[in-house]
């Protein structure tokens, strides 16, 4: 956690509603997105559920990586849901975009500057389970390899692993995407008309 967000926590366990404020605005949209990856369309209310935990329960938060412990609430929050609603969780079709996906290794780059935002979640849908929330609390909420790991139940290395093949896999979709796409040419040039056939003339009726 870095010292600015340790400094805004503490003034929101001392009852500074403007930093509670402060820490909704910074962790809201990545905490949405990470949900929206494992319940869909009820993202939204299972993200209220969450802040609403987090208001309860944040004087009784002792230090560490705030973003580990609330997004740990938020997934405790989601696979309650998910077991309310007898389902697995699943990768959805995309309601919200992922911005800035970015990792350690050259493939986390070239993923991350070459996947369009409209599209990441789809993406990152075809993707295993394990792959997708690696790449998801590594790339989105921002967490380290150990960090993710505790939030996950996994080793930091098989967390850093999951990261990335998931983002080799998205690297590898990415190249096959841009392969079928037509080219700025193909797009910029219209079909050619196809030639209409001349109707036959018709012939004189006898008599």
């Amino acid at each position: 956690m870095t010292d600015d967000l340790a400094g805004t926590v503490a003034a929101a366990q001392a009852g500074d509603e403007e930093s509670f404020r402060l820490l909704y605005r910074s962790l809201q949209p990545g905490l949405l997105r990470y949900l929206t990856a494992l319940v869909g369309p009820d993202a939204e209310d299972v993200a209220s559920e969450t802040w609403l935990q987090i208001s309860r329960d944040l004087s009784r938060f002792t230090g560490g990586e705030f973003r580990a412990w609330a997004v740990t609430i938020a997934r405790n929050r989601a696979m309650d849901h998910l077991r309310r609603q007898r389902r697995r969780p699943a990768l959805p079709v995309p309601v919200q975009a992922l911005t800035d996906l970015a990792g350690d290794a050259d493939t986390a780059e070239r993923a991350g500057e070459t996947i369009g935002t409209e599209s990441a979640l789809a993406l990152i849908a075809t993707l295993p389970p394990r792959e997708a929330e690696a790449v998801l609390l590594r790339a989105v909420i921002g967490l380290d390899a150990e960090t993710a790991g505790r939030v996950l139940g996994r080793r930091p290395g098989a967390v850093r692993t999951a990261a990335h093949r998931g983002l080799r896999r998205l690297a590898a979709l990415l190249e096959r995407r841009d392969a079928t796409q037509p080219s700025d040419d193909e797009r910029a040039t219209p079909p050619r008309p196809r030639p209409t056939p001349r109707a036959s003339r018709a012939e004189p009726a006898d008599g």
